[in-house]
C-alpha cells in the first residue's frame, strides 16, 4: 500500500476534521463544565499516595490524574488534562494503524468511523483507566504490527514497552497480552521469532509492567486479585447476563455493531485464506469480544461494566471500511445502487447520533438546575454535579461553629470525602464506608492509607464534622451508618441539611464530639432517620374531589416533629401526628417514639384546587432532632370534572 501523506483536501479529510473539532470542542467544554465522577475523584486522591499500585487497579490511573492537576491547577479539567489529550488521540492511533494496510484514504475513513462509536468518541471526557488502557492497547497493537511485519528491532521493543504500560493501567489489559500470544501461536508464518531474541526481550520489558501488581497483591493479601476475579463477580447464572449482545447493541448503536461483526466474520475469512494482518487484527478483537461475551452471564451485572468491550470494537475499525465497501455491493446488487449506498451511509450517521446522544446523557449534569424544570425529579443523574455547593456548605459550617480548617470531617462514603478533599487541602477526610468501598475493590486502600473507621479511633478525644449523603441510603442504610458513626462518637448532634436538586441529592451534617477509640455502645440519643408510610393514595391511583391522604411516620428516640405532604416539589399540606396507630408501635416497637402512639396522619386534600394531570406525590417528614427527609413518593393522578 502507498504511504500517502495526510492530507484534510479530500472528502473525507475534510468530514475527519470537522468532526474532530468538534468532538473536541465539545469534550473540553464538558469537562469544564462537569464536576469530577466517583472514580475520577479517587484517581485524584489515590496520587496524594504516591504508590505502584492500590487496592484496584495498578498506578497509571492515579499517575496522570496527579500530574495533570500539577501541571495546570486544581481544577476538574486539570485532573482530566491527560486523559484528554489521549482520549483526543485516539482517532489518530487508529488511522496510523490503517495506513500502512489499508492506504491512506481507508484510513482517513477508519479514523471518521472513531467518531460513530459512541464509547470511542467519548474517551478522554472522564478521567478513568479506559482512556489510557485503549491507548497503550493501540500503540501496543500498532507496534507488534510493525514488528511482525518488517522485523525491526525498534518496533519488538515499542510493543514491549506499550505492553508494560498498559499493564501498569488495569488488570484488562492482559486480554490484549493474551491475544498476542493467540495470535503468535497460530500464525505459523511466525513462528521463527520465537527463536528469536527480540520476541523474548520485547516479552521481558512487557511483563516488568505486572510488577506493581504483583507486588502490591503479595503484600496485601491477593487483595486486587481476589476483587477483579472473585468478590466482584457472582460466578453463578445470571439470565440478565443473556442481554450482553443486546445491551451492547444498543450503547455500540445496533447497525455499526451488526458491521463490527461482520468486520471480524470478514477478517477470520481472510485469516483462514492467509492474510496475517487480519489475523492479527481478528485475534486482538475476537479475544476482547469474544470473553466478555461468553463471561456475561456469569460476572457483575451489578455495576457499570458497559465499556469493557470497547478493546475489540475499536481494532475492528481498521477493516470496517473494507466491510461497508463489501456490504454497498451486496446491498446494491440486491436493491439498487442509492438505495444501496442510503443504507450504507446510515450505518455511520446512527453511529454520530449515538455519540450525540451520548455527550448529552453524560453533559446533562452539567445542567441538573435548568434541565430539571422540563423532566422533572428522579430523572437525571448527578453524580457528576452537586459537590461544590456540598463544599461551600462544609465552609460555611466551619465557620459558623468555629471548626478548624485543617479539622476532621468524616463521611459515609468514600467519594464524598474524596470530593471534600479535593476542593479543601487543609480539610483531613476519612471515611465510614464499608458499602461502596467493599463494592468497588477501594476498602483495603483506605485501611492503607489508615482513613477508615481503624484510623479514625487512633484520633481518641478529637472532634469532627461527619457528613451523608442521604440521597443515595435507603432506610435501612441510613440506620446502619447512623448505628457506625453514634457508636464512633461520644456525641452526635445534627446541625443542617442541604437539598439540592429538588431533594434529588441531599446532605446531612453533624458536629460529631469525642472520638472513642473502642466501639461502644450506641447512644441512645442517635439521630437515626424517621420510618414513613403512606397508607393513601395508592401508586397510580386517580384523586378527585376532596381526597383523605392517610399514613403514619415514627423515629426512636426523638419523634415526629412534622408531616408535610408535597406535589411536584411543592408543599400541600403540613399536619402533625394525631391518629392513634397501636399497630405500627406494636410492629415497630415504636414504645420509644415520645409521640406513641399517635403515629398516624391524616390530611383532607381538595383536589378542585389543582389543575386535572399526572403529579408526584411525596411525604417529607421532620424528626424531632430537626432531620427532613423525603420519602414515599408515588404518581398519581388528579381527574376531576
Amino acid at each position: 500500500m502507498s504511504r500517502s501523506k495526510f492530507t484534510v483536501t479530500s472528502r473525507p479529510g475534510i468530514i475527519l476534521a470537522v468532526l474532530a473539532v468538534l468532538v473536541t470542542s465539545v469534550k473540553f467544554f464538558l469537562a469544564t463544565r462537569l464536576e469530577l465522577y466517583s472514580d475520577e475523584i479517587f484517581y485524584w486522591q489515590a496520587s496524594q499516595f504516591p504508590a505502584l499500585a492500590y487496592s484496584d487497579l495498578p498506578f497509571m490511573a492515579a499517575l496522570l490524574a496527579g500530574l495533570g492537576a500539577e501541571l495546570f491547577g486544581h481544577h476538574a479539567i486539570a485532573v482530566r488534562a491527560v486523559f484528554l489529550a489521549m482520549g483526543c488521540s485516539v482517532p489518530a492511533l487508529v488511522y496510523w494503524l490503517a495506513l500502512p494496510l489499508r492506504g491512506h484514504r481507508q484510513a482517513l475513513v477508519s479514523a471518521i468511523l472513531t467518531f460513530c462509536l459512541p464509547m470511542a468518541a467519548f474517551l478522554g471526557l472522564l478521567a478513568v483507566p479506559d482512556v489510557p488502557l485503549i491507548f497503550w492497547g493501540l500503540l501496543f497493537i500498532g507496534c507488534l504490527e510493525r514488528a511482525t511485519r518488517c522485523g525491526y528491532w525498534r518496533w519488538w521493543l515499542l510493543a514491549g514497552l506499550a505492553a508494560a504500560l498498559g499493564l501498569s493501567t488495569h488488570y484488562r489489559f492482559s486480554l490484549y497480552i493474551l491475544a498476542a500470544l493467540i495470535f503468535m501461536i497460530v500464525s505459523r508464518s511466525h513462528w521463527h521469532y520465537w527463536r528469536e531474541a527480540r520476541l523474548w526481550l520485547a516479552g521481558l520489558i512487557a511483563m516488568t509492567g505486572l510488577y506493581p501488581a504483583l507486588s502490591f497483591n503479595l503484600v496485601h493479601d491477593l487483595s486486587g486479585l481476589d476483587y477483579h476475579l472473585l468478590s466482584r463477580h457472582p460466578w453463578q447464572f445470571q439470565l440478565e447476563g443473556l442481554l450482553h449482545p443486546v445491551i451492547q447493541g444498543t450503547i455500540v448503536t445496533p447497525l455499526l455493531y451488526a458491521l463490527l461483526w461482520l468486520t471480524l466474520w470478514i477478517l477470520l475469512k481472510k485469516a483462514r485464506a492467509g492474510d496475517t494482518r487480519a489475523g492479527l487484527f481478528a485475534a486482538f478483537a475476537a479475544t476482547n469480544l469474544g470473553v466478555y461475551l461468553i463471561l456475561a452471564p456469569w460476572s457483575d451485572t451489578t455495576r457499570t461494566t458497559l465499556h469493557w468491550p470497547l478493546s475489540g470494537y475499536v481494532p475492528l475499525l481498521v477493516y470496517a471500511p473494507h466491510a461497508l465497501s463489501s456490504l454497498h455491493v451486496w446491498l446494491s446488487a440486491r436493491y439498487t445502487e442509492s438505495r444501496g449506498r442510503f443504507m450504507v451511509k446510515a450505518i455511520p450517521a446512527t453511529g454520530l447520533i449515538g455519540t450525540l446522544l451520548l455527550f448529552v446523557g453524560i453533559g446533562s449534569q452539567g445542567f441538573n438546575q435548568q434541565l430539571q424544570s422540563v423532566f422533572g425529579t428522579g430523572v437525571l443523574s448527578n453524580k457528576m454535579a452537586g459537590w461544590q455547593p456540598l463544599t461551600d456548605q462544609v465552609r460555611r459550617l466551619q465557620t459558623q461553629y468555629d471548626l478548624p480548617a485543617d479539622g476532621l470531617i468524616v463521611t459515609d462514603n468514600y467519594y464524598t470525602g474524596a470530593q471534600i478533599a479535593f476542593a479543601m487541602p487543609a480539610a483531613r477526610p476519612y471515611t465510614i464506608d464499608q458499602d461502596k468501598t467493599v463494592r468497588d475493590g477501594r476498602y483495603a486502600q483506605y485501611a492503607i492509607w489508615e482513613r477508615d473507621e481503624t484510623g479514625l479511633r487512633q484520633l481518641a478525644g478529637e472532634n469532627a464534622l461527619f457528613v451523608t449523603e442521604d440521597s443515595t441510603l435507603d432506610i435501612n442504610e441510613k440506620l446502619a451508618v447512623m448505628d457506625r458513626a453514634c457508636s464512633l462518637f461520644s456525641e452526635l448532634t445534627l446541625v443542617d441539611q442541604l437539598f439540592l436538586y429538588q431533594g434529588d441529592k441531599i446532605f446531612s451534617f453533624y458536629r460529631g464530639r469525642d472520638i472513642r477509640a473502642d466501639a461502644g455502645n450506641t447512644a441512645t440519643s442517635c439521630p437515626r432517620p424517621s420510618h414513613l408510610w403512606l397508607d393513601r393514595p395508592a401508586a397510580n391511583e386517580t384523586l378527585s374531589g376532596n381526597y383523605t391522604i392517610s399514613g403514619w411516620a415514627l423515629n426512636h428516640g426523638f419523634g415526629v416533629s412534622r408531616v408535610r405532604v408535597l406535589l411536584n416539589g411543592e408543599v400541600v399540606g403540613d399536619m402533625r401526628r394525631s391518629v392513634a396507630r397501636e399497630d405500627v408501635v406494636e410492629i415497630r416497637q415504636a414504645q420509644d417514639d415520645p409521640g406513641a402512639p399517635n403515629l398516624g396522619f391524616e390530611l383532607m386534600l381538595d383536589t378542585r384546587k389543582f389543575a386535572n394531570g399526572r403529579y408526584q406525590l411525596a411525604l417529607e417528614v421532620v424528626s424531632g432532632a430537626g432531620e427532613r427527609q423525603l420519602g414515599a413518593t408515588r404518581q398519581i393522578t388528579i381527574a376531576n370534572p
